[in-house]
């Protein structure tokens, strides 16, 4: 830089990037005095390539010092590229039984459908200017986020019409994954090149020989949908708020539900397909909506965080605890989780003060009422009614029954798309649930057949339900 400075009167570089320095997993330098260097090769042996060329960029920025490890490199493998790998082959296993053909997308899209594409041409937006802005981290956190999207909410909610070959899912999940496999390509130039020609160049043989000599995505901005997109996030949200609940109570997510009851900004505007979503999910039969949930369905206690407010306030944090405590807790942290600050008139110095706090400036508790199961976070919370009827005790039993023919269906090594005969036994109350729903077990597993056979109990799983499978 001096030299280009003194004689050509500009600095030789337009950008520099200066490397941070590679640290082992405790977050130590590495050094061959240490003995803790790991050596690129055999790292890449073990977890390919791709992955560690994946970690470098997407883990931290390219100039922040980083930690390496086994650990750190395989749990990377697990959450993204796994992930978007499972995902071209749950596309690949029902492409092929629905023999499907490429087309054009429709005009006439599910909700759903247009999400994701939003979703993806948000991504396109966000990963251009990331690599622009030499931003790898960035780049990299939107792909996960956006795989994440894919494999465990757009495929998961669309599950049913994968099963049944729809071509608008097909091509929608085609499109997105041809697209996020060109945006990845930089990054895992190899998974993707593989993915390119056994999946794109397979279907479309027009397309160019390589993914790195293919056009990188360009975003249609008018697919792009926020209003959409906010609130697919919200009811994900929820959808966490509802299972944390359930794990709270130790009610399994396959016993079935009376209701639910949902306190969260733009709950109200929701459509009703999503809000459908969110019931599926948590196998809830009715969602309903209230002002401020939790106030109702469990008991608040609050305390002053001596913390936060003595950073704020000093001294005068002790007359402001005191008047904390004064007020009503439900009423309090109902207006925190409405307007984000609460006012609270103090004396200082012999005058009366007005102060605003926030949730940061109290520790909250929350103990659920009897017969609910209440989780908030972030001014949303969502309620469980726990009371269980003899008729959705029957439900869950009938859904653990489906749960355990699915299972035998995958352990004999069956298609998805093969019918069966099932030859069942199980204890009274099992056998009394499977002989009420006798249709919508067989639909379910695409059963031709159900037959109780009451000579038969031995092998018998947790339910005490004896299965035996044979292909149709």
């Amino acid at each position: 830089m001096t030299i280009g400075t003194l004689v050509f009167d500009k600095s030789s570089y337009k950008t520099v990037l200066c490397l941070g320095h590679i640290l082992d997993k405790d977050g130590r330098k590495m050094s061959k005095h240490l003995g803790n260097v790991l050596e690129p090769m055999p790292l890449m042996n073990q977890h390919g390539a791709d992955a560690v060329r994946w970690y470098m960029l997407a883990a931290g920025s390219p100039w922040s010092a980083r930690r390496v490890g086994h650990d750190a490199i395989s749990d990377v493998v697990r959450k993204t590229l796994l992930t978007y790998w499972n995902t071209i082959s749950f596309f690949t296993l029902y492409a092929n039984a629905a023999n499907f053909q490429i087309s054009s997308l429709p005009k006439e899209l599910t909700l759903m459908d247009r999400w994701i594409l939003s979703e993806l041409n948000k991504l396109i937006q966000g990963v251009d200017t990331a690599l622009e802005n030499f931003d790898s981290q960035g780049a990299g956190s939107l792909l996960a986020a956006f795989i994440d999207d894919l494999s465990n909410w757009y495929v998961r909610r669309s599950r049913r019409r994968f099963w049944d070959g729809d071509p608008v899912a097909l091509n929608t999940l085609y499109f997105c994954l041809k697209n996020l496999t060109l945006l990845l390509a930089p990054m895992v130039p190899f998974i993707s090149e593989h993915v390119w020609q056994t999946l794109v160049r397979v279907a479309e043989s027009e397309q160019s020989e390589s993914v790195h000599l293919a056009n990188f995505p360009i975003a249609n901005k008018s697919s792009v949908d926020e209003k959409l997109s906010n609130a697919v996030a919200l009811s994900r949200r929820l959808v966490e708020l509802g299972r944390a609940a359930r794990a709270e109570s130790g009610v399994k997510i396959r016993q079935p539900l009376s209701r639910a009851l949902v306190s969260a900004t733009g709950w109200e505007q929701m459509s009703e397909e999503i809000k459908t979503h969110i019931a599926e999910e948590l196998n809830i039969l009715k969602l309903d909506g209230i002002h401020v949930a939790g106030t109702d369905l469990v008991d608040i206690t609050v305390k002053a965080n001596f913390r936060t407010l003595g950073t704020k306030f000093g001294a005068d944090v002790q007359e402001i605890a005191k008047q904390i405590a004064s007020v009503n807790p439900g009423e309090m942290v109902k207006e925190l989780r409405k307007n984000n600050s609460y006012q609270i008139k103090v004396k200082i110095a012999g005058k009366d003060k007005r102060i605003e706090i926030d949730l940061d400036d109290l520790v909250i508790t929350e103990t659920p009422r009897t017969g609910w199961s209440v989780a908030s976070h972030g001014g949303e919370s969502l309620a469980l009614d726990l009371t269980l009827t003899p008729d959705l005790i029957r439900a869950g039993l009938v859904r653990e029954v489906i749960r355990a023919i699915q299972e035998e269906r995958k352990n004999i090594g069956l298609d998805i798309s093969d019918r069966i005969s099932v030859s069942w036994n199980a204890p009274g109350e099992v056998a009394a649930a499977i002989l009420s729903a006798i249709a919508q077990i067989s639909t379910e597993v695409l059963a031709t057949e159900m037959k109780q056979n009451l000579a038969e109990s031995s092998s018998a799983n947790e339910l005490g339900l004896w299965l035996k499978l044979t292909k149709s």
